[in-house]
């Protein structure tokens, strides 16, 4: 009997973000859902990281997702846009590691590879791409949920091969890859990541 998993793929930001579900079966993949969140219409910059963080969790507890893939933030010009993408990205990586789920970064480069053969694909491209390997009757108006989608099918097409991506197993592994844990397993001073766990209420 072949084995079955699914893999949750997340495009995040904060105005859209973009999800896709495939389920693996065997060596075969399955659509199972896109979509996406919209957040334009919230002016809270804080309120836009929680509804992230929120949604993902409901994703996760609704689906099962026994991996997921995440698109790490492009690195560009403007700081300030690439700081609230990485905090986008953060608490999405947050949610799935309170759920204990297997986490795996991309480039958005990597991902327009993996599905085209291009590293630098338009987004159209991608979303036609998927449409093709996924037999999308139809494709959505925005194709920030299809860039979802495409971080959980790249993830698919790398799996058994070198990683090419950061991999979490959960918080530990976090901790230890991103140099923010001492010999004795305590957080360093200092370090930018708070450990969710040891957080007291105001």
């Amino acid at each position: 009997m072949a084995t079955e998993k699914i893999i949750l793929g997340i495009d995040p930001g904060t105005t859209i973000m973009g999800f896709g579900l495939i389920k693996v079966v065997g060596k075969k993949m399955e659509f199972m859902q896109l979509n996406e969140l919209q957040l334009k219409k919230y002016d809270d910059h804080y309120l836009k990281l929680k509804l992230i963080f929120e949604r993902t969790v409901e994703l996760i507890d609704t689906h099962h997702p026994d991996e997921i893939a995440i698109e790490a933030p492009f690195f560009g010009k403007n700081v300030q846009s690439m700081l609230k993408l990485g905090r986008a990205q953060g608490v999405a990586m947050a949610a799935g590691l309170s759920r204990e789920v297997p986490i795996t970064e991309y480039s958005p480069k990597k991902i327009k590879m993996a599905i085209t053969g291009n590293g630098n694909a338009t987004k159209e491209q991608v979303a036609k791409m998927l449409q093709s390997l996924l037999d999308l009757k139809e494709l959505p108006k925005n194709l920030d949920s299809t860039d979802g989608l495409a971080a959980a099918v790249c993830h698919f097409y790398n799996q058994g091969r070198v990683q090419i991506g950061k991999s979490y197993t959960g918080w530990a592994s976090f901790v230890k890859q991103n140099s923010l844990q001492t010999s004795k397993g305590g957080l360093k001073k200092n370090n930018p990541i708070v450990d969710l766990r040891k957080k007291k209420k105001l």
